[in-house]
């Protein structure tokens, strides 16, 4: 699966990331791309999109995004604070479809 690591996430996550490709918004040149832009843009190369913005899914029409979506619920942005969330984020994506929104916390 292809993975798209939203730019608000740090860059070293995506080692965590297992049996995957990760490819961050920066190294995809698409940084400072506002989310709807982004998604629509995401979903014509990739299966799914990592984030940590919570308002992602209220703020955007996801009926029109052929994406799974994984919102990351955590305290902070930091490397140690997330890490423990990507072996739920590695079995939820064994398991789910374009267009599902998954929350991790």
């Amino acid at each position: 699966m292809k993975i798209l690591q939203d730019e608000c996430l740090p860059k070293k996550l995506k080692i965590e990331i297992i049996n995957h490709q990760v490819i961050t918004v920066p190294e995809q040149g698409w940084a400072g791309i506002k989310n709807g832009e982004l998604l629509k843009l995401a979903s014509s190369s990739f299966d799914a999109f990592i984030t940590i913005d919570q308002n992602l899914t209220s703020q955007q029409n996801l009926q029109e995004i052929d994406l799974i979506i994984i919102v990351l619920i955590a305290k902070d942005h930091r490397l140690a604070t997330l890490k423990p969330l990507i072996i739920e984020v590695n079995k939820a994506l064994e398991s789910l479809n374009q267009g599902n929104v998954i929350y991790i916390q």
